[in-house]
C-alpha cells in the first residue's frame, strides 16, 4: 500500500497561467473546452447546495432505473411475457447505457455538464411517466417496452460522465472527494426508496403509478434545477460549442492516442474496470447467494441492510479523503489509499463468505464488502478528474463504458462458475483476484498530477527548492 506523505505542494500545473512571467502550458487540443482558462469554481455554501441537488438527481436517477425491474412480474403477467422476454426488456437497458457514456462526457466537457444533466434529466424523466402509456397503446408491449428501455439507457449514461465534468470544472480539489461520494450514495438511497416506497405503490395502485411517481418527481427535479440554480437560463448546446470542425477532430484524435497512452490514464481505466465488474457481479448474484444458501432468511435483511451501509460509509469516504488532502497528505496517495479499502479490505471479507458461515455472519461481511466498496468514490472515480480536468467527462465515459461491458461480461462467467462448480466460493474466489488486480495496477501507477497539458516548457521555468 503506498504510504501516505504529508508535504506542501511544491508544483501545480493548474496554475501555470498564474504567473505573468511563465509562459502558459499547452492545453491538449483533443480535450480542450472552448471557455475562458480560468473557469470559476464554486464557493463552499454553493457547492454544498449543488451536492445536495445532485444527490437528490442521483436518487431519482435510480429511482426511475430500477422502476422496470420492481414492476417486471407484474408487468409480464398483464402481458403473457415468457422469462426470456422479461429478460430482453430488462436486458435493453444496458446497450442503451452504455452507448452515450463517452459522447455525454464529451459535450459535458464543451459546454457544462449542469446542461447535460438537466437536458437528460427532462428526457429519461418524460420517458419513465410515458412508460405505461407506451405499454398499453402499442399493439406490441414487448417491442415498446424494450425500445422504451433501450432509449432510458441511452438517456441515463450521460449522467456520470456529465458529473464527473462537472464537478471537474467547478470544485476545487480538496473538495471533489466529499461532493463524488455523497452524490454517489444518491444510488443506494434511490435504490432503497424505490425499493421500499415502489413496492409499496405496486400493491396499492398498480404498477403504472410507480412509472408515473418516479418520472414526474423527476421531471419537476429538473425544472427545479433549471428555475433556482441555472436561473431561467436555456440549455442551449450548439455545433460550434462541441468543436466539431474537421481539423479538430482530427486533433482530437492524435491527442486522444497520445492520453490514452499515459500509463496513469491505463491504470484508472483499469481498475475502474475491474471495480464495476466486481460491483455487478455482487448486485447480481448477492440475492441468489442468499436464496440458495439460507432458503429460510427474510428477503428485506439481505437486499435492505448492505444498502444502509453503504450511504455512511460513501460519505465517511469523502470526508476522510477531502480531510487529508486538505491537511497537506500528498493528493495520489490519499486516492490510492481510499482505493486500497475499496478493492483490498474489501476482498478479506469477500473470502470470509467462502467458507460456512451463519446467516447474520453472511449479512455482516456483504454489509462490510459493500460498505468498503463505496470508498472508490473517494479513489478512482475522483482520480480522473485529478489526471484530466479539461476532458474529465469523456475519459470518464470511456472509463464507465468499460466497466459496464466487462461487468456484464463477469457476471455471465459468474454463472457458469456457480453451474460448473456448484459452489459458490468460485464466485467469491474470481471476484477477489480481479479486485487484487485492479488494486496493484492503482497502486503501481496511480498519479495525481494533470497528464492533459503539455508543461515541458513550463518546467523550465520552474525552480524546485
Amino acid at each position: 500500500m503506498a504510504v501516505i506523505q504529508k508535504h506542501g505542494k511544491t508544483y501545480s500545473q493548474d496554475l501555470v497561467c498564474h504567473k505573468d512571467n511563465h509562459p502558459p502550458a499547452k492545453i491538449v487540443p483533443g480535450c480542450h473546452k472552448k471557455w475562458p482558462e480560468h473557469t470559476t469554481s464554486w464557493s463552499r455554501p454553493v457547492a454544498r447546495i449543488w451536492t445536495v441537488v445532485l444527490l437528490l438527481g442521483t436518487c431519482l436517477l435510480y429511482c426511475a432505473r430500477v422502476a422496470m425491474p420492481i414492476c417486471a412480474v407484474s408487468m409480464a403477467e398483464q402481458f403473457g411475457w415468457s422469462k426470456r422476454e422479461s429478460g430482453m426488456v430488462l436486458g435493453s437497458f444496458f446497450w442503451g447505457y452504455c452507448f452515450t457514456q463517452v459522447f455525454g462526457g464529451y459535450v459535458s466537457d464543451r459546454v457544462g455538464g449542469e446542461k447535460v444533466l438537466l437536458l437528460s434529466a427532462a428526457a429519461w424523466g418524460s420517458m419513465t411517466a410515458f412508460t405505461p402509456i407506451l405499454a398499453h397503446f402499442c399493439s406490441q408491449p414487448i417491442l415498446s417496452m424494450t425500445l422504451a428501455r433501450f432509449l432510458m439507457g441511452l438517456l441515463q449514461g450521460v449522467h456520470y460522465p456529465s458529473l464527473a465534468s462537472l464537478c471537474s470544472q467547478k470544485v476545487v480539489e480538496s473538495e471533489r472527494g466529499f461532493l463524488m461520494s455523497t452524490v454517489g450514495s444518491g444510488s443506494y438511497l434511490g435504490t432503497l426508496v424505490i425499493g421500499g416506497a415502489g413496492s409499496l405503490m405496486l400493491d396499492l395502485y398498480g404498477w403504472q403509478s410507480v412509472f408515473y411517481v418516479s418520472g414526474l418527481l423527476s421531471v419537476l427535479w429538473a425544472y427545479c434545477m433549471w428555475k433556482y440554480l441555472l436561473k431561467g437560463e436555456g440549455p442551449i448546446i450548439t455545433l460550434e460549442s462541441l468543436g466539431s470542425s474537421g481539423a479538430q477532430s482530427k486533433l482530437t484524435k492524435r491527442h486522444w492516442l497520445r492520453l490514452l497512452k499515459q500509463p496513469a490514464v491505463c491504470a484508472v481505466i483499469v481498475t475502474h474496470l475491474c471495480t464495476a465488474s466486481t460491483f455487478f457481479t455482487l448486485l447480481s448474484w448477492l440475492p441468489t447467494f442468499f436464496k440458495d444458501t439460507f432458503p429460510d432468511a427474510k428477503g428485506w435483511v439481505f437486499n435492505v441492510i448492505p444498502w444502509l451501509v453503504a450511504i455512511p460509509s460513501s460519505l465517511f469516504s469523502g470526508c476522510l479523503s477531502d480531510h487529508l488532502i486538505s491537511q497537506g497528505f500528498d493528493t495520489a496517495s490519499v486516492r490510492k489509499l481510499m482505493q486500497f479499502f475499496s478493492m483490498g479490505v474489501s476482498s478479506v471479507f469477500t473470502l470470509l463468505l467462502c467458507g460456512t458461515t451463519t446467516f447474520p455472519w453472511a449479512v455482516a461481511f456483504v454489509s462490510a464488502t459493500m460498505g468498503l466498496t463505496t470508498f472508490s468514490h473517494s479513489g478512482v472515480s475522483v482520480n480522473v478528474q485529478d489526471l484530466a480536468p479539461s476532458c474529465a467527462g469523456a475519459l470518464f465515459g470511456v472509463m464507465n463504458t468499460c466497466g459496464a461491458f466487462s461487468g456484464v461480461l463477469m457476471v455471465y462467467f459468474s454463472g457458469y462458475l456457480i453451474e460448473a462448480t456448484g459452489s459458490w466460493a468460485s464466485v467469491f474466489a474470481l471476484i477477489t483476484t480481479v479486485n487484487l488486480l485492479g488494486l496493484c495496477t492503482f497502486l503501481a501507477f496511480a498519479e495525481a498530477r494533470r497528464v492533459d497539458i503539455d508543461s515541458t516548457k513550463f518546467r523550465h521555468h520552474n525552480i524546485h527548492i
